[in-house]
Parts: structure tokens; sequence; C-alpha cells
């Protein structure tokens, strides 16, 4: 079957069968920052924007993904939020093991783009599914709570260092 979507930015038609993983087929269309975990949807290691929300790629199946916008770190790594995210990620001490980074810096970017004060129990909240293997939910909520107050600077034209 054929998919068409948008992909890091470039429109492209996937050959596959709608039941097929939309992880595996991304890594195997060469997105190596999709990688396999849990299978479960919880550890983070598949996860990519779809429609810009973060998803786990290991549970959805291509045919889903039709007409459908999706990023991946590739390409995600070349913005402002993810220089952000890892900022605050850094300030909270938190080091990226390479496996489980995009459930992390997703699930920061989602919070972050929802543009509105949250509070620590409300990022709790909204992580409390995910299960990342190199990092603690206090630590990880604690760096989006950094990740967001520099952004809020920068929106101000504050530099974050200051």
């Amino acid at each position: 079957m054929r998919i068409p979507l948008t992909l890091n930015g470039d429109k492209i038609v996937l050959e596959a069968q709608p039941e097929d993983s939309l992880m595996k087929i991304l890594h195997d269309y060469g997105c190596i920052s999709v990688k396999s975990g849990c299978q479960e949807g919880f550890c983070g290691a598949c996860s990519v924007l779809f429609d810009d929300k973060p998803v786990s790629s290991c549970k959805m199946p291509v045919g889903l993904a039709k007409d459908a916008t999706i990023i991946t770190l590739e390409s995600f790594s070349r913005t402002d939020d993810y220089r952000i995210i890892l900022e605050g990620f850094a300030k909270a001490g938190i080091k990226l093991c390479g496996h489980c980074n995009a459930g992390k810096i997703f699930a920061a970017y989602h919070i972050l783009s929802m543009g509105k004060t949250i509070t620590k129990e409300e990022i709790a909240e909204q992580i409390k599914s995910l299960s990342p293997c190199c990092t603690d939910m206090e630590t990880l909520s604690n760096g989006i709570i950094h990740a967001i107050k520099i952004k809020e600077k920068s929106m101000k034209g504050i530099m974050p260092n200051e």
C-alpha cells in the first residue's frame, strides 16, 4: 500500500502494509532516532511527533500515518525548542542515554507547546505514562520546569544565562 505523509518536512510516499509498525517503517526508512525499546509504548525510545503530538510509534500502525506530519529527532534536533529542552535538562542534571531521548524530549516539547503556566503536578500527570530508562520522574519534571523558564525568558528577549 502507498502511504503519503510528510516526514521531517519532506513529502514522501511509503510502501508498506497498513498494519506494519510505524516504528519499524521509519527505522527502515533511515530514521535511526526511532528506536525499538519496550514495544509497549512506555519507554519513549520510539517516540515521534505525529501531527505535533508525541506518540509511541511502536504501537501505531503505519496506515494511520496517511497524510500525517511526522517529525523525528533527526529533524527536531535543529530547532530552538530542542536547544531549550537540552539546556533545561542539563540544569536538572539529566544526562541523555541515547536510547529513550525521544520520549523525554518530545514529552517536554508537548508541555512547552501548551503555552500556559503549568504546575509540577500537571507536569507529573503529563509524563506519568512515560518510563524512561535513565532518568527518574522527579529529575525529568525538574528538567522540564527549567526548560519552561528558559523558554519564557527567551520569549521576553532575555538571554537564558542572565
